[in-house]
């Protein structure tokens, strides 16, 4: 915070009292004061017993001090009342308080990562970000990658600490802490990244808090934001690509938004839809009539592109066996999975229903 500030803080108290007070820096120079004639004075002594005895109030040459130490443990400014009476101690706890106050919210307001925070948050109007992102120097229009972590079973808080580790670059690159379990990586990037490249960043971050922590993650991976104002809604998507995830490949513990497919859809729809979709593709008989023999076979046809020969292969029967075990499907739930139009509707039905099941309606 900038002495001009100190100033205007002192001099907007001037007349709450006949004392005269104000503020010195790390090494005890006057930087605000109501008494003008004392600024840029230099009291060097003062400096080592606020050191000695921080967050404490201490008295020295009739006058009354405390100080603040920073979250690395160095002194940084102290308030200061003239006398060292009972209501100077009083007036000087006061003028902290007010200064250190102001100070926080000052530093708050202007900090980068808060800055970054409050757009994926959606807590600063799209305006506002360009006025605040000039004031702070922040680059508007640079790639950004945007990761969503999410510590699974066991949450460690030293987490984010870990994480920020491995991008060092502070000015550019943030480690956001979100909630307990929740760390938002977002990493400024000279060209635009492919999937791949994406995918190996998270890969080392879940790697490195499995080796330092032996915490299991599951991260999502928003799209690429390309100007500042993009940054909420590719943190959205992370979100959304760690939830779809869950319902539909929950084997998975790096999701990549624009991966989803078909899947991120379904999970936008109304459930009362669903419900009418599947009453509609399966007439003849529900889904449910299926064994798990015939539903694995019907993945099995699935993950060999609908080749009956490879499939067969893979399942280690006849070929003429597996034609006779879809053509008993098509008779049970009336959907041949050999035509495509058939194939897909019956994978899409299959999604649904995987869908519903974790919304705890089926």
């Amino acid at each position: 915070m900038s002495n001009s500030v100190f100033q205007e803080i002192v001099s907007q108290l001037k007349d709450t009292t006949k004392r005269t007070f104000g503020v010195i820096d790390h090494e005890g120079t006057v930087v605000a004061c109501t008494d003008l004639s004392l600024q840029r004075e230099r009291w060097p002594d003062v400096a080592l017993r606020i050191v000695a005895a921080p967050e404490q109030r201490i008295s020295f040459g009739q006058k009354t001090f405390q100080g603040r130490v920073g979250s690395a443990g160095l002194f940084e400014f102290a308030v200061f009342c003239v006398g060292d009476d009972e209501l100077a101690h009083a007036l000087c706890g006061m003028l902290f308080i007010t200064i250190d106050n102001a100070k926080r919210f000052y530093e708050e307001k202007h900090d980068r990562g808060t800055f970054v925070k409050n757009i994926i948050m959606d807590n600063i109007l799209p305006g506002d970000i360009y006025i605040r992102a000039k004031t702070l120097q922040f680059a508007t229009d640079a790639p950004r990658a945007v990761y969503l972590i999410r510590q699974v079973g066991r949450a460690d808080v030293t987490a984010v600490d870990l994480v920020a580790g491995l991008f060092p670059d502070k000015q550019n690159d943030f480690v956001l802490s979100i909630n307990e379990t929740d760390v938002a990586v977002i990493a400024q990037m000279e060209t635009e990244c492919e999937a791949e490249a994406l995918e190996a960043t998270a890969k080392r971050i879940a790697d490195h808090l499995k080796n330092e922590l032996d915490i299991e993650t599951v991260i999502g991976i928003g799209t690429v934001a390309r100007h500042l104002r993009e940054l909420a809604d590719a943190y959205k998507e992370a979100q959304t690509a760690i939830e779809v995830g869950k319902v539909f490949d929950d084997e998975k513990s790096i999701i990549n938004y624009e991966s989803l497919g078909i899947g991120r859809l379904i999970y936008q729809l109304p459930t009362t839809l669903c419900d009418i979709f599947l009453s509609e593709v399966f007439k003849k008989n529900s889904i449910d009539s299926l064994d798990q023999e015939t539903l694995f076979t019907i993945n099995e046809f699935f993950e060999n592109d609908l080749n009956v020969s490879e499939t067969s292969r893979k399942l280690f029967v006849h070929r003429n066996t597996l034609v006779y075990r879809l053509e008993k499907i098509n008779k049970q739930i009336g959907l041949d999975l050999r035509k495509f139009d058939h194939a897909i509707v019956f994978k899409v039905a299959m999604m649904v229903r995987k869908y519903l099941a974790s919304q705890d309606i089926r």
